[in-house]
């Protein structure tokens, strides 16, 4: 799996979120990772001072923690969210900047 940190890439994952029923919202505030995630409501907040790139790799970090049913996303979203799994469990960083099949 590689990808670009671009707009776009964040537009992707922001959807693979809206399709796992999570809200992603961008807010100001002390985080010490760039996030907070309110599982019980179902809401990423992520640090609206980030840039892009930070925000896609806070949303990958995240990414793990989250209980995604599969079968509720689109077969796109399955496939990439799948290919962004194993990348997250086979990497500890997220950061490795690589490119995208967009």
């Amino acid at each position: 799996m590689s990808f670009k940190y671009t707009a776009n890439t964040l537009k992707k994952l922001e959807q693979l979120f809206e399709e796992a029923r999570y809200i992603v919202r961008y807010e100001k505030g002390n985080f010490n990772s760039g996030f907070c995630i309110l599982e019980a409501k179902r809401v990423a907040v992520i640090n609206r001072f980030l840039n892009t790139e930070g925000r896609i790799n806070a949303l990958i970090e995240i990414l793990p923690s989250l209980t995604i049913n599969e079968e509720e996303l689109s077969d796109e979203m399955q496939k990439w969210y799948t290919q962004l799994k194993g990348k997250s469990l086979s990497n500890d960083e997220p950061s490795v900047q690589t490119e995208m099949d967009a």
